[in-house]
């Protein structure tokens, strides 16, 4: 028996070196290990031997079990490695730095209007700053004069992490930043990402981006921040836009305003978009108040001031013509697509 046992470990060894494939692998696992398997018959023999002999050749025979176990495992493993190297070797090579055979992608909308917008800004003088989305408590809220106690907070729904600190809810969040950095005079515009946890419609949505604006220096009045304004739309539109300029309270501007858009998806006539007024909300601005400059480190005696916080988002949705702000963060290509611009 014993030698019956080391003849078929022989052959065992002989027949797997000569598997090239899983399947090949798996029949030779039946033809040992199955119920009418080679090994599984040894096993079955025991019941013709004495006691004592069964017990030493059913040790043999559970090593020889276990040795074809771990080999097929063992087999298997090698052919599957070879296989996935044949694969890669099979892969056409091609040069990453080569031009694209016709394919062509697109800038998405916020980023063409944004690029655009810079572009303007940048040639009447403005910096343009990049700034962070996850902010402090006091950069977001308490440097530019709201407090914890104000009633403001309740118009913003804030994501709150667990380290106290917060996505940004609006782009004025980075006004301290840039007074500290740049101090006084200056034009700066920032764009940004913002968040808010409030209930979506055509015309909100629970991210969106801004494009925050400051100019400071002496003698600055509400007069430098329509012309501005007027200059930065009817460039953005390339025709005459109907605005207007209505109070709005923001803590952050004496006196502020709402600058209005007359709706460019219905005409001013009403639709879902403009909630059927013919208005669309698209710039809170004012001069900038007095305790944000000094929390700046700028002199309010010294110097003034305008902001605005102009929905960048609502503004391509009036220059494309897009009539629901939550395709833009779709991810949805055919209402993406037509926006082939380089």
């Amino acid at each position: 028996m014993k030698e019956k046992i080391d003849s078929l470990r022989e052959s065992f060894e002989q027949e797997l070196s000569r598997t090239m494939s899983s399947d090949a692998v798996e029949q030779l696992r039946v033809a040992y290990l199955g119920k009418k398997g080679s090994v599984t018959g040894l096993l079955k023999s025991l019941k013709d031997v004495g006691a004592q002999e069964k017990k030493e050749l059913g040790q043999h025979i559970n090593q020889l079990k276990k040795q074809v176990e771990e080999r097929l495992a063992q087999r298997v493993e090698s052919i599957r490695a070879a296989e996935e190297q044949r694969e890669i070797a099979a892969v056409e090579r091609y040069d990453v730095t080569l031009p694209s055979k016709g394919l062509t992608g697109s800038y998405h909308p916020i980023t063409l209007v944004q690029r655009q917008l810079e572009e303007i800004f940048s040639s009447m003088g403005f910096i343009v700053e990049d700034f962070k989305e996850i902010v402090t408590d006091y950069e977001c809220f308490e440097a530019v004069n709201i407090p914890k106690d104000h009633p403001a907070r309740d118009m913003q729904d804030t994501y709150y992490l667990e380290n106290g600190q917060l996505l940004k809810t609006h782009t004025s969040a980075a006004q301290n930043f840039i007074l500290q950095k740049y101090g006084a005079p200056v034009r700066a515009i920032f764009p940004g990402r913002c968040f808010r946890n409030e209930a979506t419609d055509a015309s909100h949505e629970t991210t969106f981006f801004q494009m925050e604006g400051i100019m400071v220096d002496k003698n600055i009045s509400i007069s430098n921040l329509i012309y501005f304004m007027k200059t930065m739309l009817s460039q953005v539109f390339e025709r005459e836009v109907k605005v207007r300029l209505r109070p709005g309270f923001f803590p952050f501007v004496e006196p502020g305003f709402e600058l209005d858009i007359n709706c460019l998806i219905c005409g001013g006539e009403g639709c879902s978009t403009c909630h059927h007024s013919g208005w669309v909300e698209l710039c809170p601005c004012g001069m900038i108040h007095p305790n944000v400059l000094k929390m700046g480190g700028v002199d309010p005696e010294e110097y003034t001031g305008f902001a605005f916080g102009l929905g960048l988002t609502r503004l391509v949705m009036m220059k494309y013509g897009v009539k629901d702000i939550r395709d833009l963060n779709s991810g949805n290509l055919k209402a993406l697509s037509q926006f082939q611009q380089a």
